[in-house]
């Protein structure tokens, strides 16, 4: 694992060791995704440059060290990433007689050997794996940039300047872009409105404008002769699910669960390979725990595992994560973390996530990651497990909700939906508290007015997407929450049509892997994770696993009202039933109470009338309304605040 940087500049007569100190300044910027090394390679002839910080992995020697050559000198690549299937391109290459003599065992020299054999794409297309990089062509002049195909290593790019001083600038993170100088750094207010609505900002967009995220599984191209990017994809989430449903898995469940197995044993095989300390984080949920599972069953000693606990048990896990590693026989390390501790990572998330970013699971993340880093330098994730086998209630819970809207001519949903809305929330609270007595003891206490307002939201949905996507969205209207704001095309729009005629709750994971899987949960980890020089790695999302998970049918997925079902049975196979059978809980941290407590005080100067006055970006009124009731106890928008909360704070580290 480790960061690229590169830029390409429209001069092309320009200076070689200004270059040097500009690409090893952009690289210093995210040296905590590569401490252990960093290379450059430039070519003033054509003005490009590639910065490269390694965190060895594989091939500790200097052997490793890029930007690295190709064999036939043709190519220059920094890369960032695992390719764990490297070793069987390069027995393919050698049966083929086009393999070079090897210079040392690494992914990218194997990378490098078949962009030589049989060009880029088609030697991106053999690889199993994490990567985006930057390839550099000498013969043709041409800038290549590739990402997987999940979209689990980020990849920003995007021309800055004018004119002759104008570049193209690309980088794992927007922090080694902001050292360019030509980088102009404006909030985009489109993004901004975007990340309102969803708590992060989707690809293809940044929160600088004409800075852009290339979108999981694509390749651009781009040159001095054809400076407006090419890009296209190799590999798509909608083309595997369209597949998939015409090529269903036509075997017993039994079958299907047996298939599964193998293919996620060989994928936690590809993964484990690595030649520093090895482990996986473990919730004792189903995913964790299985890839634990498919981990320890694999390996001569015992896997090393990490768990955060809380002392406040709706929050903690750790107990259940526990008892899963004693029966595996991992060697299982914990931290209970207190509130103070918790709170006191807060302050460097802007630094970590150095776009807006808030889903407050970033910081039980962090501190997991952290105290991994202090026993390995890669870790294991069972992340993908819900949207591949249909885990989230939201799910079912969409589906279940159209099916009864649906059944109402929409004139009159819309009408009702109006009703339901016009009665303040404050007034259904009271009818609420009246009606108190009578209704059952789980029903009273419930914040009914807040909920009915979130229904008739969904009770004038047009279709399941449509609902699901309400259910999805953070601020109702979030561009009326952003002065100047607007919200942009989405690429889901044209991705979802691609999917084809799926169910209902297929097509929502669909939307979730196109979008929330790679901008949210995996954006979550890698920053989180790199911030400490910590390598992750998903089995879950192998591609052959994604693949084969949606040739099963959607019965299989969900069977007796029991969601991810197949990958519970690969589970019980290690670990009895009864050590993971309980309520899923989420990782999370109190935020709504923090914020009337403890954080009351930094979130209130974030908040002010002034700051938001001066600085011009959120409508006052919205914001300040939404405060003063979370801190009466009204109602509840922890989730709101904190969103405008990360963006301030963000704003406050990287533009003032």
């Amino acid at each position: 694992m480790c960061g690229i940087v590169g830029f390409l500049g429209r001069n092309r007569h320009g200076d070689g060791a200004g270059f040097t100190t500009l690409l090893e300044k952009m690289a210093f910027a995210i040296q905590s995704r590569g401490p252990d090394d960093f290379g450059s390679w430039a070519d003033e002839r054509h003005a490009i440059g590639l910065g490269h910080r390694r965190l060895s992995i594989i091939d500790l020697s200097p052997a490793g060290h890029q930007p690295m050559p190709s064999a036939s000198g043709r190519y220059q690549i920094a890369y960032n990433g695992e390719v764990y299937n490297h070793l069987d391109i390069r027995a393919e290459l050698e049966a083929a007689g086009l393999a070079p003599a090897w210079r040392g065992h690494s992914d990218t020299e194997t990378l490098l050997a078949g962009f030589d054999a049989w060009g880029i794409e088609a030697t991106v297309r053999k690889a199993i794996g994490m990567f985006a990089f930057g390839v550099w062509d000498q013969q043709t002049h041409v800038l290549t940039l590739g990402r997987d195909r999940l979209g689990e290593k980020p990849l920003y790019y995007g021309w800055q300047g004018k004119g002759a001083d104008a570049a193209f600038l690309f980088g794992s993170e927007l922090k080694a872009l902001r050292e360019h100088p030509q980088f102009r750094g404006c909030v985009s207010r489109a993004a901004l409105t975007l990340y309102c609505r969803s708590n992060y900002i989707p690809a293809p967009y940044s929160i600088y404008e004409g800075i852009y995220k290339l979108l999981p599984g694509a390749l651009l191209e781009i040159s001095h002769d054809r400076p407006d990017p090419k890009i296209w994809q190799y590999w798509s989430v909608a083309g595997a699910v369209a597949t998939g449903k015409a090529n269903p898995f036509a075997g017993t469940a039994e079958q299907a669960v047996d298939e599964l197995d193998r293919l996620l044993k060989d994928a936690v095989r590809q993964q484990m390979v690595a030649d520093v300390p090895l482990g996986a984080f473990l919730s004792g949920g189903v995913d964790s725990s299985t890839i634990v599972a498919l981990m320890q069953v694999q390996s001569k000693r015992p896997v090393k595992t990490f768990t955060i606990g809380f002392n406040e048990a709706r929050f903690n896990e750790a107990e259940h994560a526990k008892a899963v590693a004693r029966h595996l026989g991992t060697e299982h390390s914990e931290l209970y973390v207190t509130s103070e501790q918790a709170r006191n990572v807060i302050p460097g998330l802007p630094q970590l996530y150095d776009e807006p970013f808030a889903d407050s699971s970033q910081i039980p993340t962090f501190l997991v990651s952290q105290l991994a880093r202090q026993h390995v330098t890669v870790a294991l994730s069972g992340d993908g497990g819900d949207e591949l086998f249909c885990g989230y209630q939201r799910y079912s819970l969409a589906a279940a909700i159209w099916r009864r809207v649906a059944m109402a001519p929409r004139p009159l949903r819309k009408a009702v939906a109006l009703g339901l809305a016009g009665i303040p929330v404050s007034s259904w609270n009271v009818m609420a508290g009246l009606a108190s007595p009578v209704l059952p003891a789980r029903l009273r206490g419930l914040n009914w007015g807040d909920k009915i307002h979130k229904g008739a939201a969904l009770v004038s949905s047009t279709s399941a997407s449509d609902l699901y996507g309400s259910l999805l969205t953070l601020w109702r209207d979030p561009a009326s929450m952003v002065i100047g704001g607007a919200v942009p095309p989405a690429w889901l729009d044209e991705e979802l049509p691609a999917v084809g005629e799926v169910d209902d709750m297929s097509r929502m994971m669909a939307w979730d892997m196109l979008s929330y899987l790679p901008d949210d949960i995996l954006t979550k980890v890698d920053r989180a994770a790199m911030g400490v020089s910590l390598e992750t790695r998903v089995p879950m999302l192998d591609h052959r696993v994604l693949e084969f998970a949606w040739r099963m049918p959607q019965a299989m997925k969900v069977r007796d009202s029991q969601a991810k079902w197949p990958l519970r049975q690969v589970l019980y196979r290690y670990v009895p039933k009864d050590l993971i059978e309980r309520p899923k809980m989420g990782f999370a941290v109190p935020i709504g109470e923090w914020l009337r407590g403890p954080l009351k005080a930094w979130a209130e100067e974030l908040l002010s009338e002034s700051r938001l006055e001066r600085d011009g970006y959120f409508h006052v009124g919205l914001v300040r309304q939404k405060w003063n009731e979370h801190q009466s106890g009204l109602r509840n928008w922890e989730h709101h605040l904190w969103n405008v909360l990360m963006f301030n704070a963000w704003a406050d580290h990287w533009l003032n």
